[in-house]
């Protein structure tokens, strides 16, 4: 089949690799433009550009795609089949939703209509799903509101972060577009009847309210594994919080009660398992208390 390819972060990869090896002709990889990264801000390929270029595949990065003619125009002269979009960055105007003879197949790391939106996976996580999953979605002009061809659910377990959520998820895509292009599937129309939103998230998201109860911070700190991040401040530092186990106990919220660093939240009890302060290496609370003590009674995020 001939297709286009467009995505961008480290989860569309998979599908990308699966699509090529399955023996697809993809024509034209898009996806976002090198940006600065790292301490020398120089310009550097997202994931998808890396491996599209390790394919041998033509790749293209226009910065916009609506209100720009001429790129509306490229994609609809590559006459293709169908277009595969995942985690793109960028909404396709109705002229190239329109312009593959199949349309265009979204891969959603959701159980739609459930977390529409750009960070469905840390959603589910902190709202306390027990699911989520894959839906492979017809594209339409709404976000993430088109009819669903495919569907497979995934448990979120007590411990699932979205590190480990987002590979699981990142294979199942790769392997149900497969079978959503391999035969013309009948769809099923989304209804907006308890349908959800994941908007993008922010740096200032990660910052932990020790008023919530435990289960609350626990599932922040899960769902913002690895962006954006969790953390507090001790004393005027910083204090990144990456791993926490609930505990069973009570105190003013964000007091440390023990050497153990268990922090008092509104309701019960976090144990800080992991964590990290600028410039220095994530720790474990014993190698953290060793260079930097944190006597019973330090409150956090004050």
């Amino acid at each position: 089949m001939r297709l286009a390819f467009m995505g961008s972060p480290d989860f569309a990869v998979p599908a990308l690799r699966s699509l090529h090896g399955a023996g697809h002709t993809i024509v034209a990889v898009y996806c976002q433009p090198p940006r600065p990264a790292g301490r020398g801000k120089a310009d550097r390929k997202c994931p998808v550009h890396v491996a599209a270029e390790g394919l041998g595949l033509q790749v293209r990065t226009p910065p916009r795609l609506r209100h720009d003619a001429e790129a509306q125009a490229a994609f609809s002269a590559l006459d293709l089949d169908a277009a595969v979009v995942a985690a793109y960055g960028l909404l396709l105007p109705p002229a190239m939703l329109d312009a593959p003879r199949r349309g265009c197949l979204n891969i959603h790391a959701s159980l739609l209509p459930r977390w529409r939106g750009a960070a469905p996976i840390q959603a589910a996580i902190l709202a306390g799903d027990g699911t989520t999953g894959i839906t492979i979605m017809q594209m339409d002009a709404g976000l993430d509101t088109g009819p669903m061809l495919l569907s497979q659910a995934v448990p979120i377990t007590p411990r699932s972060t979205t590190a480990t959520m987002h590979d699981t998820l990142a294979s199942i895509g790769a392997s149900l577009i497969l079978d959503a292009l391999s035969s013309a599937l009948p769809s099923r129309p989304q209804l907006d009847d308890g349908a959800t939103y994941a908007p993008k998230l922010s740096r200032e998201d990660g910052r932990i309210d020790w008023s919530r109860s435990a289960d609350a911070i626990d599932r922040q700190v899960r769902a913002f594994d690895p962006w954006p991040g969790t953390f507090t401040t001790l004393g005027t530092a910083p204090l990144k919080i990456i791993a926490v186990e609930p505990a069973e106990r009570s105190g003013v919220a964000g007091t440390v009660l023990d050497d153990a660093l268990t922090v008092a939240c509104g309701a019960g009890a976090v144990r800080l398992t992991r964590l990290q302060l600028p410039g220095r290496g994530a720790m474990d609370p014993a190698a953290f208390l060793r260079g930097r003590p944190v006597p019973t009674g330090t409150l956090l995020g004050g």
